[in-house]
C-alpha cells in the first residue's frame, strides 16, 4: 500500500470512530469527564492525521503555480485588427 492509501485508510477509521463516539455520546451523556476525555481523543487523532497528510510528500496543498509578470506596457494594436467587439459584434456590422 502507498501511504496515500495508509492515510484514506486511516482517515476512514477516525470517521467511523467520531460517529461512533458521537452516538455513544448521545446514549451515555456527554457531561462526563471519561466522555469528554474520549471525544478529545479522537479530535486529537483527526488533526494529527491532517498534519500527517500535509507533510506527506505529494499528498499536501497544491503547489501555487509560478506567477507570471504581465508587462504594463500596452498591447499592440495589430492583435486586434480581426475581432468583434464583446455584445456589438463586427466593426463593419451594426448592432442588433
Amino acid at each position: 500500500m502507498s501511504v496515500h492509501d495508509d492515510l484514506t485508510s486511516v482517515q476512514r477509521c477516525l470517521d467511523d470512530l467520531v460517529r461512533s463516539v458521537k452516538r455513544l455520546e448521545q446514549q451515555m451523556g456527554g457531561g462526563g469527564l471519561e466522555m469528554r476525555r474520549v471525544r478529545t481523543d479522537a479530535d486529537h487523532l483527526r488533526e494529527s492525521v491532517a498534519l500527517l497528510r500535509e507533510a506527506a510528500p505529494g499528498l499536501g496543498k497544491p503547489r501555487r503555480p509560478d506567477l507570471v509578470s504581465i508587462p504594463d506596457t500596452p498591447y499592440d494594436n495589430t492583435l486586434w485588427t480581426d475581432s468583434d467587439d464583446e455584445g456589438l459584434g463586427a466593426r463593419d456590422r451594426r448592432a442588433p
